[in-house]
């Protein structure tokens, strides 16, 4: 069991008021909020370890690069990949998805070949492959979903065709919060000869993910929504499949020599990690892995599928409420709207409260269309809520459903 008014303490933004409100933060699929411990390394490293690193052979300059690639060791284990060479620094799942799209489709596709995605993909892995589209001339097939905001399995497999040559889904929806049976859509893939690349942002932070028993081509995850700094993420790529794709971008450190008449590239992983790294960053986000794996990820899961039952179950008691996404197997994001109140006024009116949800189509706007909507209410859960602030939460979205509609 969680303890999690302790937990709480290593989160001091918790302890803010807002408009004279406790904050009770329900954005945490947007970023989390992050444990001191991982603050703490921030300035560990830049105030004891700050050199550049892999070029120097002074004391710091090593330090710093023991610290990084310890660092990538920690993901490696995190994620149980074969080896840290499958483990690819970037800024986030949106650079990560952006360089499999980049470097995939130079290297494997050609005109007329086609990527399968579905409806509820992020921005971000849809629109790098549309730019692949305008570039190259491949195809984008999308799967759709049921009502319950579930992939359709069946219309998925009927996709696949002598011309697809990747599939790149989400492994748990940012708006609806089902988690896909990203196992079985793997193998479905493997079954047509096809490599697939996982969108992991909104499942690393929740449920446990093995890379070597998914068996995915490519995942991607991003730092600062599993407690870590922002601006870094991870892809982990099979070393055969990282082996064969080019670099996605030119610069230092991803050459092995460079003359006016050829360059050598680095060996992996470094072909994919040009320029100096974010090796702050890269250290910070291993310190907010360890964090999580001393909670113990499966604890994790287990909490905060209680916030969401519990959640769900009282927001339905309230008079016109829709949730969006009530797959049977879901992650802790309760998509909403209340009546004909807009998104926006309730998203504006809950902070007034001290209550920070999302509101929009939050970066998923061909999944918006599909639902017949504009936007949503999103609250989403981590391991430090409660369910007094789920509590406050409630009687706040009836507080305003009651200026809207009963007046």
């Amino acid at each position: 069991m969680l303890d999690i008014q302790s937990i709480r303490k290593d989160f001091p933004i918790l302890q803010r008021t807002i408009y004279d409100h406790p904050l009770i933060y329900f954005d945490n699929s947007a970023t989390t909020q992050k444990p001191r411990c991982v603050v703490e390394k921030i300035e560990e490293e830049y105030y004891n370890v700050n050199a550049n690193i892999h070029r120097g052979v002074h004391f710091l300059s090593q330090q710093a690069t023991e610290a990084h690639e310890e660092a990538r060791k920690t993901v490696q284990r995190f994620l149980n990949a074969r080896s840290p060479s499958e483990i690819i620094f970037t800024r986030g799942t949106t650079e990560a998805i952006n360089l499999v799209a980049s470097s995939f489709t130079d290297a494997c596709m050609s005109v007329g070949d086609e990527v399968i995605v579905s409806v509820m993909e992020h921005h971000s892995n849809i629109v790098p492959w549309q730019i692949q589209a305008a570039k190259k001339g491949i195809s984008l097939k999308v799967v759709p979903i049921n009502e319950r905001g579930e992939l359709i399995v069946e219309e998925y497999e009927k996709l696949f065709s002598e011309k697809t040559r990747l599939v790149s889904l989400t492994h748990v929806s940012n708006v609806l919060g089902t988690v896909n049976p990203i196992r079985q859509l793997i193998d479905i893939a493997h079954n047509h000869g096809v490599p697939i690349l996982i969108d992991g942002a909104q499942a690393v932070p929740h449920i446990p993910v093995d890379v070597q028993a998914l068996d995915a081509e490519f995942y991607a995850f991003s730092g600062h929504k599993i407690y870590g700094p922002t601006g870094i993420g991870i892809l982990y790529g099979k070393e055969e499949w990282l082996d064969r794709l080019p670099p996605y971008q030119g610069g230092g450190e991803m050459i092995a020599s460079v003359s006016f008449e050829k360059t050598t590239f680095n060996e992996l992983p470094f072909k994919f990690e040009a320029g100096t790294p974010d090796y702050i960053g890269s250290t910070a986000l291993a310190e907010a892995l360890r964090y999580v794996s001393r909670l113990g990820i499966n604890e994790i899961a287990a909490y905060e599928h209680s916030l969401l039952q519990y959640a769900t179950e009282q927001l339905k008691q309230i008079e016109g409420t829709r949730i969006f996404g009530e797959a049977a197997e879901k992650s802790s994001v309760i998509s909403f709207l209340i009546g004909s109140i807009h998104h926006y006024d309730m998203g504006m009116l809950l902070d007034r409260l001290g209550i920070a949800v999302r509101t929009g189509h939050h970066c998923a706007e061909p999944l918006m269309h599909a639902m017949g909507i504009e936007g949503t209410v999103r609250a989403s859960f981590a391991f430090y809520n409660t369910i007094e602030e789920i509590d406050s939460f409630i009687a706040a979205v009836e507080r305003v459903r009651k200026m809207f509609l009963n007046k």
